[in-house]
């Protein structure tokens, strides 16, 4: 298949980031909508956005689509459809099922159709713990299969093993830093860095390190993989990004410190990245030209006392405002009211973004005066 529809699936209010990114890597983007961008392109496309889009949570492919009515409709196309072409009857598949605005409303019972299509005329394994999805959509009497060619969550890149409280998703971090107008050039620096996301997003960007290089995808067990070309597409980028140092990150916590270094060796980012114990209110802009402060300060959900958050939101646009003339500064948070108290003068908000359970979004400023 050489004309494929590839849906992007990324969070909530990030679709105009991932267009943008998707965009800029050559990727054939056809629509924008509410959870992800629509690709075109063939099965190396469908390799090339899982190993290389930074925004994406996942990216699902479809690989058929036919009208039905009733149930042994469905049960009949279903067994006729050319499941070789894509799958293997060796590897374990999950079906799930969504049924809208359809004559087929029972989604357990068109579930248990397609599981029999898929057993009698593959000869497949239905594994409800399986890596491998198959999607169906039932929707105004068309059916939809779609592959989840991702896996796991295109945010775990095999590098991050320890992690603080509420982590910031690699994929959250991509997007946000591409919306601070961070294009690889530059310095970056997280003064309650945690477990490192923001400056290892940044030095990966900037080496230009393929974030899924690490990983395995679930589209290497289908018929249509070939793992020679997809060994070449991975190893094109480089291994490690070299340094100095341009990307910092300081934590008051001495065990968040040491978490993020060592997840920036397994990166192979070391080099590149500078980790230090420090409270916020001792933080200094390094040697060299101003970049960009960003920050996923502590908010709401995460302290209960809000007048100790009050307090250091305060502290820390002070703190910003006498000493990091020049840098662009982005803060996260789920409180309009926190991000106020830093005094600093923030553009209009991004839009709101699901993250640990609450709505966050982006304030973000020019250089500061």
């Amino acid at each position: 298949m050489s004309d494929l529809e590839l849906f992007a699936v990324c969070a909530p209010g990030l679709e105009a980031a991932l267009a943008s990114e998707a965009q800029a890597q050559g990727f054939d983007v056809t629509d924008t909508t509410p959870g992800g961008v629509t690709l075109r392109g063939g099965w190396p496309e469908v390799w090339r956005a899982n190993l290389s889009l930074r925004g994406a949570v996942r990216v699902l492919v479809r690989i058929g689509a036919f009208p039905v009515a009733h149930l042994a409709q469905l049960d009949k196309r279903a067994r006729k459809f050319p499941w070789s072409d894509t799958l293997r009857p060796d590897v374990p598949i999950r079906v799930e099922t969504t049924c809208r605005k359809s004559r087929i409303y029972h989604q357990g019972a068109a579930t248990e159709r397609i599981e029999t299509a898929l057993r009698e005329s593959l000869g497949a394994t239905i594994d409800p713990q399986a890596s491998l999805v198959l999607k169906v959509r039932i929707e105004r009497d068309m059916c939809t299969f779609s592959l989840d060619t991702s896996g796991e969550p295109l945010h775990r890149r095999g590098h991050k093993e320890a992690v603080g409280k509420a982590p910031m998703r690699e994929t959250l971090a991509a997007a946000f830093l591409r919306d601070c107008g961070f294009d690889g050039t530059g310095p970056v620096l997280d003064p309650m860095c945690g477990s490192g996301t923001f400056p290892i997003e940044a030095a990966e960007i900037a080496a230009g390190l393929l974030p899924g290089r690490s990983r395995a995808f679930a589209f290497e067990t289908l018929a249509s993989f070939d793992a020679a070309a997809f060994a070449r597409m991975r190893g094109a980028g480089p291994a490690e990004a070299p340094g100095p140092v341009r990307f910092y990150g300081s934590d008051r916590d001495q065990g968040a410190v040491q978490s993020a270094t060592a997840n920036a060796a397994r990166a192979g980012v070391g080099a590149a990245c500078l980790f230090e114990r420090r409270a916020v209110g001792d933080i200094v802009p390094p040697e060299g030209p101003p970049g960009l402060v960003v920050a996923n300060p502590p908010y709401g959900g995460r302290i209960g006392n809000k007048k100790l958050l009050f307090a250091l939101h305060g502290a820390f646009g002070e703190v910003l405002k006498a000493r990091f003339r020049g840098w662009r500064v982005g803060i996260v948070t789920s409180e309009p009211g926190l991000a106020r108290a830093t005094g600093l003068p923030f553009l209009p908000p991004g839009p709101p973004v699901p993250h640990g359970g609450l709505k966050v979004r982006l304030y973000r400023t020019k250089p500061l005066p």
